[in-house]
């Protein structure tokens, strides 16, 4: 009895000495791991949690840095490195983590919704590029989905940093993978891409709650959120329920026949979902703080697009959210403008939102728009063709964020005057001229004082473009791709497409 006393004193004091030491493990963020980008030319954070006064040093190449863990968190910076590796980087506190084939050069952010959610393998091409995709300088990070209603510090790797190659491309995101390809190819370093996004998702829940309800013209959002959850989502619960109910006795009769088993009905939006303001932003953005990074690529508007005026002000405001919660100053931000489709529209609300996105690049610093409007789909709200969006992207972002003297962007509306029964347009970003592929600029509507637009002819004019229409004598305003699938024909002669404007400031249909 007393040997088996001892034993398990023995036994009880191992346990206790074990869960001591796991407890004091230093843990790093779980951005950090094999194969990861760091940030080129800019400090770089280590950071992680250790038990409170654990000593942790974080080794690379031939620096290191250190300090002392408090209340359970611990955070290094790094100085600026130049671009290379693989190098192995090394974190020691009472235990000791190594991490290898590490890459020093440019990370990108990757977010938005559907669009950008898009997996490789289901893009035009996806054969090919897959096939070809085997590039080690190209390393990819997926964050696992998930909603949150404080601003958390941890979060889930769906896919921890791997290396771009035929086996490990075709989930990942299919702008994300075509924007890091391009932008490889063209700066030769290696380029780590961090993908968070989530299909069907509105713009305020990748937004803080600060900056939604100190901004008066943003003060509606919460109380809306709250009146429907309040409101109607009980509603719509009760009636998710009975379609449940029927489509359960309904798969079951297909599986007992042998047949097709009918879709699932989609449960409706609950209080703690990825459309509740700020969800996204506290679990999918914020746990990313403050991992150096050059910048961020994003597609996302269609689940805001009924309320594009408000947009105008949330869209601005949530970049300038990001920026200042990175705390690296105005870092570039590409925005892929909405690409053209109809769908079940039956108002042009699709304009109003690509000129909310137009706005944001034109009034914040660093900001850049990939136009589309060649790309879509009249049936399809996710078109396939996401090649050319990652090849915009990056030429915007290797003039915006790296100073190429590059032309970047298609032609942009700046002015207009009215000559007689014409109105001439003025652009900028018309690179080497502004042409047609058609021969004739397509695309332009006119209106006089009564405010009704007609369809216009057009004629380039050198960098101008002169619009008019015999039905219209004393013109005030021109239209331009002012359509949620608009058939357009204007470029600039490096390929790039104008984007859709207006010259009128007339009414909107989202203003409510």
């Amino acid at each position: 009895m007393r040997s088996m006393r001892r034993a398990m004193v023995i036994v009880l004091a191992w346990g206790v000495l074990v869960g001591a030491t796991a407890s004091a493990a230093v843990k790093p963020n779980a951005l950090f791991t094999d194969n990861m980008v760091l940030q080129q030319g800019k400090k770089v954070p280590v950071w992680g949690t250790a038990d409170a006064g654990e000593a942790v040093t974080v080794r690379i190449q031939q620096q290191q840095a250190a300090t002392t863990a408090k209340d359970g968190k611990w955070i290094v910076w790094l100085k600026p490195m130049k671009a290379g590796g693989p190098f192995e980087l090394t974190i020691q506190g009472q235990n000791t983590i190594t991490l290898e084939n590490v890459m020093v050069g440019e990370v990108w952010v990757c977010s938005g919704q559907s669009n950008m959610a898009m997996a490789l393998s289901g893009c035009a091409g996806a054969a090919q590029a897959i096939a070809s995709a085997k590039n080690p300088m190209i390393r990819l990070f997926t964050v696992e989905r998930a909603t949150a209603r404080t601003p958390q510090s941890k979060f889930t790797a769906k896919h921890p940093w791997t290396m771009a190659g035929p086996n490990t491309v075709h989930g990942f995101s299919g702008v994300a993978y075509f924007f890091g390809r391009e932008l490889q190819a063209g700066l030769k370093v290696p380029v780590g891409l961090i993908h968070t996004s989530w299909g069907g998702t509105p713009a305020e829940a990748w937004t803080d709650s600060q900056t939604i309800e100190s901004n008066p013209k943003l003060k509606g959002i919460i109380p809306r959120w709250n009146r429907y959850i309040k409101e109607e989502y009980p509603k719509r619960l009760k009636a998710h329920q009975v379609k449940m109910e029927k489509w359960k006795k309904a798969a079951a009769a297909a599986k007992q026949a042998g047949t097709k088993v009918p879709r699932k009905p989609r449960a409706p939006r609950g209080p703690d979902g990825p459309h509740r303001p700020s969800s996204l932003y506290n679990a999918m953005i914020h746990p990313l703080l403050p991992y150096a990074i050059q910048g961020a690529i994003w597609y996302q508007g269609e689940s805001n697009a009924g309320r594009a005026y408000e947009y105008r002000t949330l869209f601005p405001a949530m970049i300038t959210c990001w920026r200042r919660a990175w705390g690296q100053g105005d870092f570039a931000f590409l925005t892929v403008q909405l690409a053209p489709f109809v769908g079940r529209l039956t108002d042009p609300i699709w304009p109003e939102l690509r000129e909310a996105q137009l706005l944001a690049s034109q009034t914040l610093p660093n900001a850049g728009l990939a136009v589309i409007t060649d790309v879509g789909d009249r049936t399809d709200i996710h078109p396939k063709r996401k090649a050319p969006v990652g090849a915009r992207l990056a030429l915007a972002a290797r003039a915006i964020a790296y100073g190429e003297k590059i032309v970047y962007s298609g032609p942009e509306y700046t002015d207009m005057k009215v000559q007689g029964n014409q109105i001439v347009l003025s652009f900028k970003h018309v690179g080497a001229g502004l042409m047609a592929k058609s021969g004739q600029p397509k695309g332009f509507t006119i209106a006089g004082v009564d405010r009704k637009f007609v369809a216009a002819s057009a004629e380039i004019r050198g960098d101008k473009v002169s619009v008019s229409s015999p039905n219209v004598s004393e013109p005030v305003a021109v239209r331009f791709g002012w359509e949620n699938f608009p058939v357009v024909d204007l470029w600039n002669k490096e390929g790039l497409p104008a984007t859709p404007f207006r010259t009128d400031d007339f009414a909107m249909i989202t203003k409510k």
